[in-house]
């Protein structure tokens, strides 16, 4: 991982898209921040993501939002900190039909909140939620995740 930190956002999101889980699912990633504090993420219908009912396939679903957390926080919060995917969850609230998108936005006010959760070197669970809508903008899921962090020991 110690190289694709040293990645632009640019060339991240590049790479990203052309990453095999995502290329054949369906998953494009619209956008990742400079500063790391926004990704937009797109799932295109296509006949290998559809389940058996039509709809999007829920493993898609969720692998449109699996490393977005992680990544934004990882190379927002600096190469001090410890940032794990731990724990994840999702919610299922219609079928999805043709695109759908996925938002993130990291805030400064919770950068600042997990480097002082983790300024003694303790370290930190914290969810976050991320909702995906379609064309309409109505919710189709809500996925959480829930990141380990911790402050690298000195050396």
């Amino acid at each position: 991982m110690t190289t694709l930190r040293r990645l632009s956002a640019r060339t991240l999101r590049r790479a990203l898209n052309l990453w095999p889980p995502f290329l054949f699912a369906g998953i494009h990633v619209v956008a990742i921040a400079d500063d790391w504090r926004h990704a937009r993420v797109e799932l295109r219908m296509r006949p290998w993501n559809r389940n058996y009912v039509g709809s999007h396939f829920g493993g898609s679903l969720f692998a449109m939002t699996d490393p977005f957390w992680m990544l934004l926080v990882m190379n927002a919060i600096g190469d001090d900190h410890i940032v794990w995917d731990r724990a994840a969850a999702i919610d299922f609230e219609k079928p999805g039909r043709g695109t759908v998108v996925a938002e993130f936005n990291l805030d400064d006010a919770v950068l600042e909140e997990l480097r002082a959760a983790t300024a003694d070197g303790d370290k930190v669970l914290r969810w976050f939620d991320t909702a995906i809508r379609d064309a309409d903008h109505d919710l189709v899921a809500r996925v959480r995740k829930q990141l380990y962090l911790r402050r690298k020991r000195a050396r």
